[in-house]
């Protein structure tokens, strides 16, 4: 559980990280620099790595891992960045563990339950508003764009939640962290060279101390931390210390690049913490199994 909240706070802070360092660098640039100093993070570690045997299953599972997360996560939340507030994609997040329970309710057949539906309509509602809401700004070009492509990162978060929890049977968390790390780093190279080649190269060293930040704390540790998490607490339960997400973000985004949010926004805010808390209690004569 200390795991899960130290977590949370620092993938909270990549949302003003990556804010930050991208008025500096091309999105692209910045995810490859990230994979690429977490990666260097594992080289000591890689003859521990070699006494693993992959079976097809395995490396299918890891495939599906690496599409997941980093792959179309990053990139839909690296665009997402440009168009919405650091504020507003961290309240996106919410949505996480209510798109994991789904999929864990499917996959890992746990138990989907009334107020997991109501309070999944609740949260849709909100991020709507929230999303409506919110006219084009310094910090939100376009904001409806922008939450709407965090929307689809967190499905995926959700999807690499799930596979992680099936690899971390045979796995260890440094392992699995390892391998998105190096995957990520080959599979962004291309687009780094793209930006390279075709955009503008300059780098500070405020953005030298940001990427580090985000390669070895956020990569490395956060989500090490979560890893190690996921083999010792089921992905659902795991998935509720998501919503500490919103609220670490709203803070560290006030404080550190001062942003605000409105009124409305504030009440479209608290409508979709509302649904996370409803979708997360439980009672045992409300519960329906899924269908498979």
């Amino acid at each position: 559980m200390f795991a899960l909240v130290f977590a949370m706070l620092i993938w909270a802070s990549s949302f003003i990280a990556l804010k930050s360092v991208m008025q500096d660098l091309n999105e692209f640039t910045v995810i490859f620099f990230r994979m690429l100093i977490a990666s260097s993070c594992f080289l000591y570690f890689i003859k521990s790595f070699l006494k693993y045997k992959f079976t097809k299953k395995d490396l299918k599972l890891i495939l599906l891992l690496a599409l997941f997360e980093p792959s179309l996560y990053f990139i839909f939340e690296i665009k997402a960045l440009g168009y919405t507030s650091a504020s507003q994609a961290g309240l996106m997040t919410s949505f996480m563990p209510i798109l994991t329970a789904m999929l864990a309710g499917y996959f890992l057949k746990e138990i989907i339950t009334k107020q997991l539906v109501v309070g999944a309509v609740f949260t849709l509602s909100g991020a709507v508003w929230l999303s409506l809401q919110s006219g084009a700004s310094e910090f939100a070009p376009n904001p409806l764009l922008g939450n709407f492509l965090e929307f689809l990162a967190m499905l995926c978060g959700a999807g690499y939640t799930i596979v992680a929890r099936y690899l971390s049977d045979k796995f260890s968390a440094l392992f699995i962290t390892a391998l998105q790390s190096f995957i990520g780093a080959i599979f962004f190279f291309p687009f780094f060279l793209y930006e390279y080649i075709t955009m503008p190269f300059s780098i500070t060293s405020e953005a030298i101390w940001w990427l580090l930040y985000l390669g070895v704390i956020v990569t490395l540790g956060g989500y090490g931390l979560y890893n190690y998490a996921l083999t010792k607490i089921q992905a659902s339960k795991t998935a509720m210390f998501i919503n500490l997400i919103p609220i670490f973000t709203l803070l560290l985004a006030y404080l550190i690049l001062n942003e605000v949010l409105t009124n409305l926004q504030l009440f479209a805010s608290a409508m979709i913490i509302v649904g996370v808390l409803v979708s997360q209690t439980k009672r045992k004569s409300l519960r329906l199994k899924i269908l498979k």
